[in-house]
């Protein structure tokens, strides 16, 4: 998903009018929400619960005046965030639990984040086990101020946040073994979860967690030279390698609680539709039914929920029902007539992003005209979405429990909170394991969070006074709405013989992603959603005038991985790429001399991938053909060399050889996994059938048969190589993405003549 760059606090940068819905929220009056009085308040917001941790029961700053247990440590003027006590918990046996403040949804952060504190903290590394945090005010992300997972920013903007977690934990340790041995601080040393004092004493960590839990937490710590790491960089299993590989990982669609039902909800065939007639008899005779609800569903829509015992009784109730929808009143897309539409605004300037003078079009030596078309996009994760609610309590003691995978847990606390009619206090998030999102799980409706609230409430009210976990089948996620965004590009290019580009005029149609969200205030400036040219020009030197239309359409979109760079990469890189090709140059030489001096990072990335893949090194088969790119998305670059053929007129893709300018690499098994992912992801929005359609409101697609994901046989080959630097890291999740399919199109062009303008890929 988006997030800007390097903002210093993102509660700071949102729009007065969501900074003083936030702040109303919690309670605050209209002048205390106006003059920002309350931002302490909304620091509490973001808290569902107190929290405690083994040895280290001291609450985050933020709730500590309402805990019994606050000790000296939480009486430091250091933030939530800078709190080891809510991060941090060592058994007796030396077992340390580093909690993470991110979703772990499959890029491994959970293995990453506990790597950067076990290094500063000295810790063994075969005793660091780790585990979700909630919605504690503890557990926001440090540069962004809100809870969130995206961006790929959960290493970049936490790294240095861990790193000083680690080291107060370890200073901590050290002070409490230097009062038992009545010796300075200064005489001890650390050594795998071992303070070693003078003459060979030994203390292990788990002597002294209890001593040192009741020490000051040091408000200044040393970090160590990167020279000094044992554990970053290192090639590192991951944590839940072995509960995946073995079936035994609990994800969010796993919950399982006493006298728990299950919920599935019939939605309207087109986005904000109403219920016009319910006939439920046959679904309530049904074994197992226990009721069947109306309830309403984000966008303004209205759906019917069935209660059961389990899922398959709930979703026989849900086909056994009689449903007419009332759709007079929303808009219904049609596929063919949207892109007529958008290819029409396309040939007239839109809202100005960047306003370079393109008069030099009119005689340039050499001309490209281009048309680019990218489809709506699902993001089809593994593990459909789901959320289990249990409601407690009457009245003023009501409290609620959330069980779910969730990128952004105090939007979605708040959004219970709002739904259920409690405080936002009485709402604890249990963040689960989550099979996968790509932004999915990352609303700022908190949609599938109010849809599970709603029926959980419902029930409640119809007497079911039990936990209830709605769950969405793969037809309801590939069909359930939030896609990432069709486009429709116009470029008109024009350049001379030695390939020098004069202008650039550039024309960008599609439905903005923050146009009513709470982000739309930052997000959108001058009518221009930024999320739609990230990755336009840069970082090419060139005069481009580029312009933006976003039309309203009735089809919900959201950030789908690395956003806005899924088309304008593609768009850039093939344009690029055709530059060279039509004036005689090596598509590699020809980027590198783009680059020149300004941009170190992307030249070692291409560098590296080209000397690695024998790029103009080695001959290649007959028949086929090398392909470049190469993209910075989230601080990272990535770029790929590939080999790619068509066989019977179907492009097929041989090997990727990828070079990955990250800087300093925490993990370097998972960069790989991550960057072996991305491009199999990239790879899908080439193969045929890859794109969301729709008919009279109706989206066509419903599961795997007829919205295609990439097999185990079109995975190629792939080599991974990452670019050494001892620089702060950057992001990983999403980066690997882009460059992918624009370099699978530069060789399929080398092969036909002829660069596909369309995704995916249609040769005939």
């Amino acid at each position: 998903m988006y997030i800007p760059t390097n903002p210093a606090s993102l509660t700071d940068q949102l729009p007065k009018g969501l900074q003083s819905m936030l702040q109303k929220a919690q309670g605050a009056t209209d002048t205390e929400a106006q003059t920002g009085v309350a931002r302490r308040s909304f620091l509490k917001l973001a808290s569902a619960s107190g929290f405690s941790l083994g040895i280290f029961p001291v609450l985050a700053q933020a709730q500590s005046a309402a805990s019994p247990t606050a000790t000296s440590a939480a009486t430091s003027s250091l933030k939530p965030t800078q709190q080891p006590s809510a991060f941090v918990s060592i058994a007796r046996d030396g077992a340390v639990m580093v909690t993470i403040n991110r979703l772990d949804f499959g890029q491994g952060v959970q293995t990453g984040l506990p790597m950067i504190l076990a290094e500063e903290l000295d810790a063994d590394w075969s005793q660091v086990h780790s585990q979700h945090g909630n919605a504690d005010a503890a557990y926001v992300d440090p540069a962004m101020g809100i809870h969130i997972t995206g961006g790929s920013g959960s290493t970049k903007n936490s790294y240095t946040q861990y790193r000083e977690l680690g080291a107060r934990t370890r200073a901590m340790l050290v002070a409490a073994a230097a009062a038992q041995w009545g010796v300075p601080a200064s005489d001890l040393r650390t050594q795998k979860g071992v303070v070693i004092g003078p003459g060979g004493k030994r203390l292990t960590y788990g002597e002294l967690a209890q001593a040192a839990m009741a020490l000051p937490v040091p408000e200044k710590v040393t970090l160590k030279d990167p020279s000094q790491f044992r554990i970053i960089g290192q090639p590192t299993g991951r944590l839940d390698a072995r509960a995946k590989s073995t079936g035994t990982q609990d994800y969010g669609i796993d919950v399982h609680l006493p006298g728990m039902l299950t919920a599935v909800i019939a939605r309207p065939p087109v986005f904000g539709s109403k219920v016009a007639s319910v006939d439920d008899a046959a679904a309530l005779a049904i074994a197992g039914v226990k009721a069947v609800l109306r309830v309403p569903l984000d966008r303004g829509g209205e759906g019917v929920a069935v209660v059961a015992d389990g899922y398959w009784a709930a979703k026989q109730g849900r086909d056994a029902l009689k449903l007419t929808w009332n759709t007079d009143k929303v808009g219904k897309v049609d596929s063919v007539k949207q892109l007529a539409n958008y290819r029409a605004l396309a040939k007239k300037t839109g809202a100005i992003h960047l306003n370079a003078d393109v008069s030099p079009l009119a005689t340039a030596p050499k001309k490209i005209s281009a048309e680019f078309v990218f489809p709506y996009l699902a993001h089809a994760p593994m593990e459909p979405l789901n959320c289990t609610v249990q409601v407690s309590g009457q009245g003023a003691s009501a409290k609620a429990e959330l069980w779910v995978g969730t990128q952004m847990p105090g939007f979605d606390a708040l959004a219970a909170a709002k739904v259920l009619g409690l405080p936002p206090q009485n709402v604890t998030m249990h963040v689960q394991m989550a099979g996968g999102g790509f932004g999915r799980r990352a609303i700022p409706s908190s949609e599938f969070v109010f849809e599970a609230c709603s029926v959980a409430k419902a029930a409640n009210a119809a007497g079911l006074n039990a936990a209830v976990r709605t769950l969405w089948s793969r037809e309801d996620d590939i069909k359930g709405g939030y896609y990432r965004p069709m486009h429709v590009h116009h470029a008109e290019l024009g350049f001379d013989a030695q390939g020098k580009i004069l202008a650039w005029d550039h024309v960008i149609v599609g439905q903005s992603i923050a146009a009513g969200t709470p982000f739309e205030g930052f997000m959108i400036k001058d009518g221009v959603d930024s999320t739609a040219v990230e990755g336009m020009k840069e970082p090419y030197d060139i005069p481009m005038r580029l312009s933006v239309h976003h039309p309203a359409d009735n089809v919900p979109v959201l950030w789908w991985r690395s956003v806005g760079s899924t088309h304008t990469a593609y768009v850039m890189e093939t344009l690029v790429d055709e530059v060279a090709r039509s004036t005689g140059q090596d598509p590699v030489a020809y980027r590198m001399a783009q680059f020149g001096s300004k941009h170190p990072r992307h030249a070692a990335a291409l560098q590296l991938a080209v000397s690695k893949s024998g790029y103009g090194q080695r001959k290649l088969a007959a028949g086929r053909a090398w392909g470049v790119a190469v993209h910075e998305s989230f601080n990272t670059v990535v770029a790929y060399v590939v080999e790619a053929s068509v066989k019977d007129n179907t492009p097929v893709l041989h090997s990727v050889t990828a070079g990955v300018h990250c800087n300093l690499a925490i993990n370097p098994t998972s960069i790989e996994a991550q960057i072996q992912g991305a491009a199999l992801m990239g790879l899908s929005m080439c193969l045929p059938g890859a794109a969301i359609t729709l008919k009279d409101g109706v989206v066509e697609q419903s599961n795997f048969g007829d919205y295609p994901v990439p097999r185990i046989t079109d995975m190629p080959l792939m080599a991974v190589f990452i670019v050494p630097s001892a620089d702060a890291p950057t992001g990983l999740g999403e980066p690997g993405l882009p460059p992918l399919a624009p370099a699978f199109a530069n060789a399929i062009a080398v092969l036909t003549g002829k660069t596909q303008r369309e995704l995916p890929f249609k040769l005939a």
